[in-house]
This record gives structure tokens, sequence and C-alpha cells, in this order.
């Protein structure tokens, strides 16, 4: 409490956590940034209620050299996952060939022949939105829901990833923390914990055109999909990793973005910042309580090399979800046009 009764917001110096008390220390901040009711009792999209037909028209007027980089690792079995909660790297299976077609043995006429094909895969299992249904908290998700009033066998049946099919078209402004922090190698280490303050520091040391504001979404890149590349996957999938603080909590409720994304397996730092067990703290935190998208797995590295080429952080971003009925995530392929 301070002086004049007003609770204190929590800090936002990693020093100050105590890492015996992850309990404390997440319901301190869901307790301050918790954004239920903030857009309605039946809400179902959180923080992209932040992005507006305006804020769509400005991001569209951000399009001059007509540049568009996709941010979206592969979906093959050369991928990350090595099985952690049944999470499996994409399976393509082949229904029809050519060689089917050149023997054949289709059964179609006059010569004609095809391919076909599907896919099986977890929908996390590469570059992809978490939904708000994804993560709860003591039994609650977003906006004061009971999670199994949320979702059930049949799905997530109140914020289901389809709701957000037409919505996650906005500014985006890469947010070059690896390049800002380690300018020799561009790749922060793993345990690296980014500070609200580091954030701040990374806009004003890009200039004006990273400054971050309502209805944005933020990408911020650390390096650990770079190293990926170069040494193999490792343990990016789940293993040790940069990633945000649990104590930019603050800074993701006041700057009222609409969603951010990482190059990480997990958005926030891993091992999480405590002593005690602890699990994604900050996922805890910020979509059941503050209603935030978040993105992992994406691929920052091309988009950063073009922003220090054209000199600018900002671009249209579009990140729809395939509009899978009652998912908690969807596989994307986001793109920035510049």
């Amino acid at each position: 409490m301070t002086a004049q009764g007003v609770v204190a917001e929590p800090s936002e110096n990693p020093a100050d956590l105590d890492r015996g008390n992850p309990e404390g220390e997440i319901a301190a901040r869901a307790d301050a940034y918790r954004n239920w009711g903030r857009w309605g009792s039946d809400d179902v999209l959180g923080t992209l209620n932040f992005i507006d037909e305006r804020k769509r028209a400005d991001a569209a007027r951000l399009v001059s050299a007509g540049r568009v980089i996709s941010l979206s690792q592969n979906f093959d079995t050369d991928g990350p996952q090595k099985g952690w909660r049944r999470r499996i790297n994409p399976v393509h299976t082949m229904t029809d060939t050519g060689t089917d077609a050149e023997r054949g043995t289709q059964g179609f006429p006059h010569g004609i022949g095809g391919a076909d094909d599907y896919v099986t895969m977890p929908l996390q299992c590469s570059t992809q939105w978490d939904g708000l249904g994804h993560i709860f908290d003591h039994g609650n998700a977003w906006n004061g829901r009971r999670a199994g009033d949320v979702v059930t066998s049949d799905g997530d049946l109140v914020t289901g990833i389809e709701h957000a099919r037409d919505v996650i078209v906005s500014r985006g402004v890469l947010l070059d923390l690896g390049r800002h922090l380690a300018p020799e190698t561009g790749e922060l280490p793993d345990g690296y914990a980014i500070t609200a303050s580091e954030l701040d520091a990374c806009i004003a040391a890009q200039g004006a055109s990273s400054a971050v504001g309502r209805g944005d979404i933020v990408l911020v890149r650390t390096g650990r999909y770079t190293r990926a590349l170069r040494e193999g996957w490792g343990e990016y999938a789940g293993g040790a990793a940069p990633g945000l603080s649990l104590t930019t909590a603050g800074w993701l409720h006041r700057t009222q973005i609409a969603a951010i994304a990482t190059d990480t397996w997990g958005f926030e730092v891993r091992p999480n910042e405590f002593d005690a067990p602890a699990f994604q703290p900050l996922h805890q935190i910020v979509i059941p309580n503050m209603g935030l998208t978040i993105g992992e797995m994406w691929n920052l590295d091309e988009l950063a090399a073009a922003c220090v080429e054209l000199g600018r952080w900002e671009f249209l971003l579009s990140a729809p979800p395939l509009p899978i009925t009652g998912a908690v995530g969807s596989p994307i392929n986001p793109v920035a046009l510049l």
C-alpha cells in the first residue's frame, strides 16, 4: 500500500521478484492487469479489440516498397517438436500421386490425373497463435468464465480461434532485442529475461518507427530461432530460451497492444524466474486475465534484415488464424508487407 492507501503496481525490476513465491507474484500481476469485463461480459477477443478499422487503414498506408515477407517456419517432419504433451511435427501424407497418374490407376477418363494429400499435426507444432482458451488461471478462463464451461471435449465452445478469423490484421512492429542487446551476435543467451526497460530502450534505439501503441502487434526477435537453424533444433521446443520477464506484464498491459509474438517456443524466458516449481507464469497472467493473444515460433530473421535495410521497423502485418471451429490455437503463415 502507498501512503495514500492505493495499491502499488507490481515491480518491473526482476531483482524484486520473490523467487520462492510464484503464486504470489502471479496473483499480484493477474489482479493488477486483469481486463475482465473491459469489452463486456460476452467478449471473445480480448486485446484484439484494440484493432479497429482506422488502425488497419493506417497500417495499410505503411506499404510502400510492395515487399512481402513470410514470418513462418516450415511445417514438415524436420521440425522442433519432440513429443511433449503429445506434440509431434506435421505428418504429410499423399493419397494420390503422379506415379498413380502415370500408371493410369486413378480411374479418371481421357488421361487426366491428379495429386491429393493431407496433413496430421497438432495446431501448435510450428508458427502459431495461442488462443484465449489455451491457458487457465486457477480454473478460470478469459473474462472470468469457468474453464470447464469454455473448453470441453468438443473444443473451445466460447472463445474458439475462429472468432479471430478476420481480426488479426494491423500495424506490426519489430523489436529486435537480439540485435539491440547483443549487437555482436544478434542472439540473446538462453535464460535471458527481457525487461520492460529493455523493451523501451530498444524502441528508443530503433527510432520513431518502432514506437508501440494501441492496437499494434509486437514482434520480439531474440535470435533463438537463428541459433536453432545454425545448430539444429536441440532443446528449442520446451528447453531453455531467452524471453520476456514476468515483470513485463505491466508493459504489455499499459501499451494496449493487440497481440505479441516471438521467435521462441514459449514467448517468456525459460527457465522461468523462480526457485520454486513454476511453469509459464507469464502465460497464466496475460492469456486468461489480460486477454492477450500470443504468437510463438515465428521466423523473424528476414524481416529483421529488411527493417535494417529500409531503416524502419513498422509494417502492415496480416496473421489471421485458420478458422478451425473450437480450436485453442492455430497454425499460421503471417506475412509482413513493407
